[in-house]
C-alpha cells in the first residue's frame, strides 16, 4: 500500500486537530474477487494528520484483505480544489474525496462522478443516513457517500451563561431579550468576524431557513428565485434590526472567525454562529465549557432545517477499477471504520448507527440532528461559485452598511440573472 502525504495549513472547513490516539480498522472481512483485479487509487485532501493516518490504515487493511495494491495520494486541501477539475477528466483515481451538495452536483452534471445508486441500495445506506442522503442525491440517484459533517449552530460558554443568568434563546423575542441582557452585562451578544466574508453568509442562511424554509432557500441557491423577491424582505428586515441594536462585534470586517471566536473564548461575547471548529479558538482547559444550541425559531410552523456541511467520497466516472472502488467504499463506510476516520477531526457522522464519539460536541450534534427535517450545506456550497462570491461580498457589505440593502440586492439580482442566463 502506497501513501503520499503533503503538509498543508488548515482550511476553514477543517476542524481542530483531534486526539493523538487513532482507532484502527478491523481486518479479516471477505472481499469479492472484483477488487482483486488491479490496484485501487485514492485521492484525498486531509489537513488533519491523524485523520490522514486513519485513512492510510483503513486502506492498508482493505489492500491486505483484498490482495490488491492500494495507492493513497493526499493532496494539499486548497490545491485539490483546482486539481480535481483536471484529474476527473484525465488521469482519474478510482476514489476521491470531495464536497457534497452543489459542489458535487457540478461534477455530476458534467458526467464526471459515477452513479453508485446500486451500492446505495445494496448496502441499504438510506436506512442509516436519513436526511443526509439528500446531500449526495441528484434527481433520485446517488453519486457518493457523505463523510464527516459540520453542524452549524449558536455556540456559547456554559460558565458565562451561569455567571450572567443568560438563557438560550429559542424564539425571536428570546433572541432580542438575550441581546439586551448581554449588553447590560457588557457582552457583545453575538461574536462575528466577516473579514473572510463567509461568516456573514452563514448568518443569512440560518435566517432564511428560519423564515422561508428549505424549499425556498434552495430555490434561491439554484437561481430560481430573485434576490429582490418579496419573501426575502423579512430576512433582511430582521437582520437589520439586530445590526442596528448592536448585536454583532463592532468592526467585524476587521476580524477573521478565529479572532471573533477568541472573543467568545475570552468571555467577551454571549454566543457565536459557527461550526464546532470554533473550539480552535479556545484554550484546552476551557473546552468543557463550550456547548451549542440550535439557531432560534423565527417563524412558527416551519420544519426545523439546519446548516449541515458535509464532505463526501466518490467514484469518478473515468476510474479504471470501479469494482475495486465499490468494494473499498463498502469497507471504508463500515461503522467502525467511518467512526475511526471521523474521530480525530471531531467531525459529525452522517450515519446514525456509529458508536458515540469521545467529543461531547459531536455527540450533542448527533442528538440535535435527530430532530432535523432537512439540511442545507452552506451558501458557498449550495449555489453557483460565481454567485456565491458575489453573495459573500454583498452580505458582508450589508452587515457593515445596512442602509445599502436595496442597492446590494439589486446588484445580486443582476449577478443571478447573468450567471443563470435568465
Amino acid at each position: 500500500m502506497t501513501f503520499n502525504w503533503i503538509e498543508r495549513s488548515l482550511s476553514r472547513r477543517t476542524f481542530l486537530k483531534g486526539t493523538a490516539g487513532v482507532s484502527t480498522a478491523l481486518s479479516g472481512f471477505p472481499i469479492p474477487a472484483l477488487a482483486q483485479s488491479s490496484e485501487v487509487t485514492i485521492i484525498s485532501a486531509e489537513s488533519n494528520a491523524n485523520t490522514a493516518e486513519v485513512l492510510r490504515r483503513i486502506a492498508a487493511d482493505f489492500g491486505k484483505a483484498a490482495g490488491t495494491k492500494v495507492v493513497v495520494n493526499n493532496m494539499d486541501h486548497e490545491a485539490h480544489k483546482t486539481a480535481i477539475r483536471n484529474y476527473l477528466v484525465a488521469g482519474a483515481p478510482d476514489v476521491c474525496f470531495w464536497f457534497s451538495g452543489n459542489r458535487m452536483r457540478a461534477f455530476v452534471t458534467r458526467g464526471l462522478f459515477d452513479d453508485i445508486s446500486d451500492l446505495f441500495e445494496k448496502e441499504k445506506y438510506a436506512d442509516v443516513l436519513g436526511a443526509t442522503a439528500g446531500s449526495v442525491t441528484v434527481e433520485g440517484k446517488q453519486y457518493g457517500l457523505p463523510t464527516g459533517g459540520t453542524l452549524w449552530g449558536m455556540f456559547y460558554r456554559k460558565d458565562v451563561f451561569d455567571e450572567h443568568g443568560l438563557k438560550v434563546p429559542t424564539s425571536w423575542d428570546d433572541l432580542l431579550a438575550f441581546g439586551e441582557k448581554c449588553k447590560s452585562a457588557s457582552l457583545t451578544p453575538v461574536a462575528m468576524g466577516t473579514k473572510d466574508l463567509w461568516p456573514a453568509a452563514g448568518w443569512f442562511d440560518q435566517m432564511n431557513l428560519r423564515i422561508n424554509g428549505l424549499d425556498k432557500h434552495f430555490a434561491l441557491m439554484n437561481g430560481e428565485m430573485a434576490y429582490t423577491d418579496e419573501t426575502l424582505k423579512p430576512v433582511f428586515e430582521h437582520w437589520e434590526e439586530l445590526i442596528k441594536q448592536g448585536f454583532f462585534t463592532p468592526d467585524h470586517t476587521s476580524f477573521g472567525w478565529q479572532e471573533a471566536g477568541a472573543f467568545l473564548a475570552q468571555k467577551r461575547a454571549g454566543m457565536m454562529n459557527l461550526g464546532a471548529f470554533v473550539r480552535a479558538a479556545f484554550p484546552r482547559q476551557d473546552l468543557p465549557q463550550l456547548t451549542f444550541a440550535p439557531f432560534p425559531v423565527i417563524e412558527d410552523g416551519l420544519g426545523r432545517y439546519e446548516e449541515f456541511s458535509l464532505n463526501s467520497v466518490h467514484i469518478p466516472t473515468n476510474a479504471k477499477n470501479k469494482p475495486g472502488a465499490r468494494e473499498f467504499l463498502t469497507h471504508f463506510y463500515k461503522p467502525e471504520n467511518l467512526a475511526a476516520y471521523l474521530e480525530p477531526g471531531g467531525n459529525v457522522p452522517p450515519r446514525n448507527d456509529l458508536p458515540p464519539s469521545k467529543d461531547p460536541l459531536v455527540n450533542a450534534a448527533v442528538e440535535s440532528l435527530k430532530a432535523v427535517a432537512g439540511t442545507s450545506q452552506f451558501y458557498d456550497r449550495d449555489t453557483d461559485p460565481d454567485m456565491a462570491q458575489a453573495g459573500l461580498v454583498g452580505f458582508q457589505e450589508f452587515m457593515a452598511r445596512p442602509e445599502r440593502r436595496d442597492a446590494i440586492l439589486q446588484r445580486l439580482e443582476g449577478t443571478r440573472r447573468r450567471i443563470f442566463k435568465l
